[in-house]
């Protein structure tokens, strides 16, 4: 290992061993300081154990974990104090070393220049080129110091998808005097459920895509930058400029991450040789071209380990795509292969019975507790990782068509933050989605912790929730209304027909609708009706304007909250 050297009192290394940590204290180093999130990849050691181990050999030990895209002021601020205040000479790590180098000239920005920050880099082999415009003359900490003499919002909402601009709504319509402030830095906003009938040719992509700026509710305050990171001791947002934002409560609604490259391969091979996903906005009508143009020959459908954004969402895909080579006569020409990394179909039971109707109709190849982990888009072959009997196997398989789903986790900045739980979403009370740890923070939709299903639906039922719940909290009161965990996944299992899940926590079977009328165990027409003709109605006029159809927030007891 070489440990390589930015200052007289500090150097940077890749990820550290138990003889790595060793040759430290060897070396005459006094503190480690770790800037790699737990679990990033698979074999890493924890911080905790690195901070056993630095002990035992009479090293301090300090975790600031980062991403190298989303270093907030707070980040930037620990590790001043750590460097200034822990005993030197300091050893910083991450995977590859380039982040505590990072880490160590923001440190330093205001009291060397950034072209000599940049060179000492540049001389121990890291290019600090992507925070060139971060090393300026002047304290890191200027622009949130200015920061703090702005105006502070009654709520803070991070997050401009369903769950965020859904609860500023419902906010707004039960108090249109309330500063409200959305920190969102994309332009587009998107019907995510529409994807799956865009595969299918059913929608257009267009029907899922409005402008941001038609979403938003109006007397709100749009921000119009990414979110890097929370203060909560001090009420404040980071945002991607260092600057920050500050609150009475925070709402927290940032989505998921799709982790594209935790696959080898995956992200260079989507959009060609046969490799789609209906996640992706610009890869959906790639699906449909591919359903429609294959004769025969292989095609294989994954899902990745729980939790995803609505997990019915690759069967839907694999269900419609039969349905339409079934319809071209080709079916029976090729080979169907259901590739899931869980054990179960579905995990709710009630559901199940009528989903394995449909796969013995297509002739589906359930391959269950089989985790894709590669993919080889020229050569057209997947590599699974495949358990059996306890065992774990390699496998590849060959195939014309696949359409991958990838692992998804929170965001970055979510997961290094102080408000993330041990899995790294943001750590709720489940009914009432409050924090566990910090009263003035509520957080719904994908990157909550709450168990229950990651779907629109699950949001749509969140933010009056939510909105309710934040209300008492602004006057001081506790909170009331509860969720119940419910989720629905509208499973198409042909064209014209839907298995209608709905859901709340622990399986639990919740139906909105009477049996005569729907019976969400069974296939029917009524469903597809809804999903097609109704829902996007529902979203863009409806969830997005605070419009609480069938979604009123209730207490335990059963009253209106």
């Amino acid at each position: 290992m070489t440990f390589k050297r930015l200052s007289a009192s500090y150097s940077a290394a890749p990820q550290l061993t138990e003889a790595d940590v060793a040759l430290a204290a060897q070396a005459g180093f006094r503190t480690i300081v770790d800037n790699r999130p737990d679990s990033e990849e698979a074999g890493q050691p924890s911080a905790a154990d690195v901070e056993t181990i630095a002990k035992r050999h009479g090293m301090a030990f300090a975790h600031v974990p980062v991403s190298s895209d989303a270093i907030g002021v707070a980040d930037i601020e620990k590790m001043a104090t750590i460097l200034t205040q822990s005993p030197g000479p300091v050893l910083g790590y991450c995977r590859s070393g380039t982040r505590a180098a990072m880490m160590w000239a923001l440190t330093q920005a205001g009291q060397a220049s950034s072209e000599s920050l940049l060179k000492a880099g540049a001389d121990a082999g890291y290019d600090l080129s992507s925070i060139k415009s971060r090393l300026v003359d002047k304290p890191a900490t200027l622009n949130r110091t200015a920061s703090r003499g702005a105006k502070t919002y009654d709520v803070v909402i991070v997050g401009g998808g369903s769950a965020g601009i859904a609860t500023a709504s419902s906010l707004l319509k039960r108090n249109a005097q309330l500063s409200v402030a959305i920190v969102e830095p994309a332009t587009e906003h998107f019907y995510q459920p529409g994807w799956t009938m865009v595969g299918a040719g059913v929608f257009t992509p267009e029907q899922t895509r409005h402008t941001m700026q038609s979403a938003m509710p109006d007397h709100v305050s749009w921000i119009r930058q990414a979110a890097t990171g929370f203060s909560p001791e001090t009420n404040e947002v980071i945002l991607a400029d260092s600057s920050a934002v500050t609150y009475r409560v925070l709402i927290a609604a940032p989505g998921l991450k799709l982790d594209w490259g935790a696959i080898p391969g995956l992200s260079a091979a989507l959009g060609e040789n046969g490799v789609t996903s209906n996640y992706r906005f610009d890869l959906a009508p790639y699906t449909c071209r591919l359903v429609q143009g294959l004769q025969r020959g292989r095609a294989l459908f994954t899902q990745p380990p729980m939790p995803i954004k609505c997990a019915g969402a690759p069967q839907k895909a694999m269900y419609l795509s039969c349905d339409g080579w079934m319809d071209a006569g080709v079916l029976s020409n090729i080979e169907v292969e259901f590739h899931n990394a869980g054990e179960v179909l579905f995990g709710v039971a009630a559901y199940v019975p009528a989903l394995m109707e449909y796969v013995k109709r297509y002739g589906i190849q359930l391959k269950p507790e089989s985790n894709l982990v590669g993919v080889d888009g020229a050569a057209k072959v997947a590599t699974f990782e495949d358990k059996f009997d306890g065992q774990t196997t390699r496998s590849e398989c060959g195939f014309d068509m696949l359409h991958a789903v990838p692992p998804q986790v929170a965001p970055d900045f979510v997961r290094s933050s102080q408000i993330a739980g041990p899995a790294g979403f943001i750590d709720v009370d489940q009914s009432t989605l409050r924090h566990a740890r910090f009263p003035n923070i509520y957080a719904l939709g994908d990157a909550c912790s709450a168990p229950n299903a990651k779907t629109m639906a699950a949001a749509r039922k969140q933010a009056p929730i939510v909105a309710v719940n934040v209300l008492a909290t602004l006057a001081g009161r506790e909170p009331t209304a509860i969720y119940d965990g419910y989720g629905s996944c509208p499973l198409t299992v042909e064209r014209g027909k839907i298995v209608l899940a709905e859901f709340g926590y622990g399986g639990k079977v919740i139906p909105t609708f009477p049996s005569w009328l729907i019976d969400g165990t069974k296939p029917t027409r009524a469903a597809w009706f809804l999903k097609v003709r109704m829902l996007p109605s529902i979203y863009w006029d409806g969830m997005l304007k605070g419009r609480e159809w069938l979604a009123q927030p209730h207490n335990a007891d059963g009253h209106a909250a």
